[in-house]
């Protein structure tokens, strides 16, 4: 993913480089349509029928421009930064975001809540530009603990901070709707890093996310 510029390691999905920059979107429209519908086909479903004849299309524009954006870089929310003038130095905690991504096991959602902290050093970001970055990294193939370090690393490259901390909790539909079939069960998973290492850090953070 490209920040201010520069390529980071942000737990990125594996990419094949020369496809991704070298491929139009119209050209992946055109070939995710092609290779969905033949495994509706493969599958026995009848295409000729109104309510299927479009479902290649609609899965492949789908992909591209909804809930695999985020394998764009391009599409990288725009950021607005405020300068802490006024010496902020406390934490600041934007809870319970909304995300829906996709596992790269089984490409079926998993989708829950991600809290995010930090400590200010010279600058502050814009709170709904926080959820903007979240969904975004959310909106590609993966499994959660590659996303949970994704939104950390992109925050501390943001924020010019080793401060951050990020909790997310989520269902999975590959454990709701198929293999042991439970629907209950929430995976957490944590980055803490800086003064978030530090117990008394870690202790602050952790009762201000419960309700």
């Amino acid at each position: 993913m490209k920040i201010n510029g520069t390529t980071k390691d942000t737990q990125e999905s594996p990419l094949l480089t020369p496809h991704v920059t070298t491929t139009s979107k119209a050209q992946k429209i055109a070939s995710i349509a092609h290779h969905f519908k033949k495994i509706m086909e493969t599958m026995g479903l009848d295409l000729s029928d109104p309510s299927l004849s479009e479902t290649p299309q609609r899965v492949a524009k789908m992909y591209i421009n909804e809930v695999f954006r985020g394998l764009d870089a391009s599409n990288f929310p725009k950021v607005s930064f405020f300068e802490n003038t006024y010496g902020y130095d406390n934490m600041i905690l934007v809870k319970d975001i909304t995300f829906f991504s996709y596992c790269e096991h089984h490409f079926v959602p998993f989708f829950g809540k991600v809290s995010v902290a930090y400590y200010p050093n010279k600058s502050v970001i814009g709170l709904s530009k926080i959820n903007r970055i979240v969904q975004f990294i959310a909106s590609k193939p993966q499994v959660q603990e590659k996303f949970t370090v994704a939104v950390g690393k992109v925050l501390m490259e943001l924020l010019a901070t080793q401060d951050i901390a990020v909790v997310a909790e989520a269902k999975h539909l590959c454990v709701a709707s198929r293999g042991v079939n439970d629907p209950n069960s929430l995976t957490k998973t944590s980055f803490l890093s800086g003064k978030f290492r530090k117990k008394k850090v870690q202790n602050q953070f952790l009762t201000a996310l419960t309700p």
